[in-house]
């Protein structure tokens, strides 16, 4: 980028950031939504989703720009200006590219495929985006509900009428278009459909397209693209988009549904306010108005996805291309490899009225498709990553007790865990992956992934008193034994003769062709975060596990020229810009000494998360990355993957009050807080002395305060053996 394009950036951003102080200053203090900038994470690795949407809604209605690479996996990266359109779905935080579908991009000649713009013209709010497009001169305004989008197009005097392309080709990153239409159904209605393969093998979408003003075709190309006119452009013009992955009869309902009217102002309030109270769901006191845009825009990115996807009707088309009909709310958007580490432990706490339906959802698919979800778009399994997280979220819901059918989600746990694909014959047979016999690598990663997921199904197992089960899936979660070296103290690649894999650099990289995924056997060696003792127990000591642990931190090395880009984020070999690297540092507190993790948690908050477009230390990926922030700030994380024990770190609140559910609110209050004064002292829990580094799951739902003295020095709170997770 030129340095005189980078001067525009800066300034864009420090006129959006003053924006967001400006608006702290004087706002009401219930408006969280004026702490959000959804700026963060749009330049960088971010891959942030920008635009206008309400919490959990199946339509992003946004600016899409042309793919160049990588860093526009969302359809859009601040370093281009220029737009093909507003798609009405978009993916954020993802590493891969998809969707877009059912572009709009008012046009000044029917020819035009794009127009450029500049970063100082758009502004955005949550629910609502904005943008002065210059040619044509045209006022663009974006707002929706949960499945409808809608636009307001104010044209400039100097427009004689007004035109509209909508491109049913344009997509974004792998999406390839398969076939599409178009029907005019009346001078004010335009519905279609548009089918599509790419990450999403199989994507259908249908639209139906409501004008506030008469419109006349003035071009068309194909069954893809279309130019309106509007011959009144006197006024704004509204359209309003529904979408629907089952029909265009079912898009028309979740029209008439969601937004029968054309108050467009009505519309950017009530978007307003469903992100106001979800955002509300925790309230935050600090002196820090940065550390508050962050967190609230943190908390507002780990609410993108996962996003509705059934119509009004109760119908939508599930994971075997089919149209069901269904009693519960659809999702879909599941990262899982990424997500079950923060982000759905956090939904557990704050969104518990979702978790009925997420659970039906994990288990419709699986009569569907004969597994549970491993990374589920649209409808469609991608089987992106490794492992089994969907047992991991569903056997969390299930030990939480969101799940009424537990025999049922036992058993969609354990079939998908008894499969024969993605290597799971290989660990059947062996006990573990050996590596010359997977054609496909990763055999460290996936041997890991496996055997924590497969401690969760031992739990439920052992929940449902099924002896036998749990005695397999428990030992099979011990299989992460198999990887470790005694002699270099790294988990690495075994072969089916039981030889390491040589040869063996610990900092080498070669993405997606070694042992490992997105990572290094420094990254990878600490795994095991649901049998954290027992992986301390392969080391000759507890001393030389800490000494190992404090190594990663510091020690530096070259992952060579193939490394995965993931892998970012860096403190020491520490990769906070990827996913299997946030529980590391809660790993202290199983060896008693807490402090050590507080020092490094706040470091971690300070120096890879920043009010900024380059805010974010690697993807943002589906909400993870912003999830271990929110947690990490309120002071807790679960690092078990399912049971519900939070770990407690180094709040940067002097007070947040957490709405649990059911009327009830649970507080942390960090007294003495400060950035010097980081160690927790001594605790109270509701009022009674508290000396565990843990709190579990139940202890939080029903409400109550943890109170925590703090200071700036280590304590031996928290160190004994019987108070250590």
């Amino acid at each position: 980028m030129k340095c005189f394009n980078k001067f525009i950036l800066a300034l864009t951003m420090t006129a959006v950031s003053g924006q967001v102080m400006a608006a702290d200053a004087c706002q009401h203090k219930n408006e969280f939504t004026n702490y959000v900038n959804p700026w963060i994470g749009t330049g960088g690795h971010g891959h942030v989703f920008l635009g206008a949407n309400v919490p959990f809604g199946v339509v992003q209605l946004g600016p899409t720009e042309h793919t160049h690479g990588w860093d526009w996996c969302s359809g859009y990266h601040i370093s281009d200006s220029v737009l093909v359109g507003f798609g009405h779905t978009h993916l954020s935080g993802t590493g891969i590219g998809d969707l877009g579908d059912i572009g709009f991009l008012p046009v000044a000649h029917c020819c035009a495929t794009e127009t450029k713009f500049s970063h100082a013209n758009e502004s955005v709010r949550p629910g609502y985006y904005a943008i002065r497009l210059q040619e044509p001169n045209v006022f663009v305004e974006l707002t929706a509900t949960k499945r409808v989008g809608f636009h307001r197009y104010t044209f400039g005097a100097d427009n004689h009428k007004g035109m509209l392309r909508i491109d049913l080709r344009q997509g974004t990153g792998w999406d390839n278009w398969r076939k599409s239409g178009f029907t005019v159904e009346s001078p004010t209605m335009v519905t279609g459909f548009r089918q599509s393969s790419g990450w999403a093998r199989n994507q259908h979408v249908f639209f139906a397209a409501e004008f506030s003003t008469p419109v006349k075709v003035k071009k068309q190309v194909g069954d893809s693209i279309m130019v309106l006119t509007f011959e009144d452009i006197s006024k704004p013009v509204m359209v309003k988009c529904a979408i629907s992955a089952v029909s265009v009869e079912d898009a028309k309902a979740n029209l008439k549904a969601e937004l029968p009217g054309w108050d467009f102002k009505a519309t950017v309030a009530a978007a307003n306010q469903a992100w106001n109270d979800e955002l509300g769901k925790i309230d935050v006191d600090t002196d820090d108005e940065t550390v508050r845009t962050i967190f609230y825009t943190a908390l507002y990115h780990t609410m993108t996805a996962p996003s509705v996807f059934s119509d009004v009707t109760g119908n939508y088309r599930g994971a075997d291309g089919k149209v069901h009909h269904g009693d519960f709310t659809n999702y879909t958007t599941f990262s899982l490899w990424d997500t079950y580490r923060a982000a759905h432990p956090l939904m557990t706490l704050i969104h518990p009225e979702k978790q009925k339906d997420m659970a039906a959802t994990f288990l419709h698919i699986f009569e569907q498709q004969g597994k549970l979800p491993v990374w589920h778009l649209m409808g469609n399994e991608t089987d992106c990553m490794v492992g089994n997280p969907g047992a991991a979220v569903l056997a969390d819901m299930v030990l939480k007790g969101f799940v009424a059918d537990k025999e049922a989600a036992f058993n969609a746990m354990k079939t998908s865990a008894m499969l024969d694909e993605r290597s799971m014959d290989l660990l059947k047979k062996y006990g573990y992956l050996p590596y010359d016999k997977d054609s496909t690598f990763q055999t460290v990663a996936k041997g890991l992934e496996y055997a924590l997921a497969d401690d969760c199904i031992a739990k439920v197992a052992k929940l449902l008193g099924k002896k036998a089960d749990y005695k397999y899936f428990y030992n099979r979660s011990r299989g992460y034994k198999h990887y470790f070296d005694r002699k270099t103290l790294f988990m690495r690649g075994r072969g089916s003769d039981g030889s390491f894999h040589e040869p063996f650099n610990p900092f080498k990289s070669v993405h997606t062709a070694d042992d490992y995924t997105e990572g290094n056997a420094w990254q990878y060696t600490w795994l095991v975060p649901h049998d954290v003792h027992g992986l301390v127990s392969l080391f000759p000591s507890e001393k030389r596990f800490v000494e190992k642990l404090d190594s990663l931190f510091i020690v530096s090395g070259d992952m060579g020229a193939e490394a995965s880009p993931d892998i970012s984020g860096l403190i020491g070999q520490y990769a906070h810009g990827n996913e299997p690297s946030h529980h590391i540092l809660y790993m202290y507190n199983y060896v008693g000494q807490p402090w050590k993790a507080a020092k490094l948690l706040r470091q971690t908050m300070s120096e890879l998360y920043f009010n900024d477009f380059d805010g974010l230390s690697g993807n943002e990926d589906v909400g993870q990355m912003s999830a271990w922030y929110v947690m990490s700030a309120l002071g807790l994380y679960q690092v078990e993957p399912a049971g519900g024990k939070y770990i407690i770190g180094s709040p940067l609140f002097n007070e947040a009050k957490v709405n649990v559910g059911g009327g009830k609110t649970f507080t942390v209050k960090a007294n003495n807080n400060s950035k010097e004064n980081i160690y927790v002292q001594s605790a109270k829990l509701n009022g009674k002395p508290y000396a565990k580094s843990y709190l579990m799951f139940q202890d939080i739902v029903k409400g109550g305060v943890l109170e925590l003295e703090m200071g700036n020095q280590p304590s031996a709170w928290g160190t004994q053996t019987k108070n250590r997770p």
